[in-house]
């Protein structure tokens, strides 16, 4: 009977464990591109400093991502979420619009 108890226990463990690695990445960008069907390009920026000199660069990194209802324009600031492959280079879509430039 020990062992019936602990078998159940130690399937919650296995579940749980399993869904802390399906945490999606998310990052923050803007949309640089609304020009595509369903799909907008984010540049995402990246501060670091160099291995050798200590200076910080900045690095930029284009994403495809898929966004269902075009909703997103060039300008805004979005999050973009790690999902399963949707076509050749779309490996993220749009989460949620964070902020939107002011039209003059």
């Amino acid at each position: 009977m020990a062992n019936e108890s602990s078998s159940p226990a130690k399937s919650d463990k296995v579940a749980e464990g399993s869904r802390a690695h399906s945490r999606k990445r998310k990052l923050i960008g803007v949309v640089t591109s609304d020009k595509m069907d369903k799909t907008r390009v984010v540049t995402v920026d990246r501060r670091l400093s160099h291995a050798k000199y200590g200076k910080y660069m900045t690095m930029r990194t284009k994403y495809k991502a898929h966004d269902e209802k075009n909703e997103s324009r060039v300008g805004d600031r979005v999050v973009i979420v790690e999902s399963r492959p949707l076509s050749r280079e779309k490996r993220w879509r749009v989460e949620r619009l964070l902020v939107r430039p002011q039209e003059m």
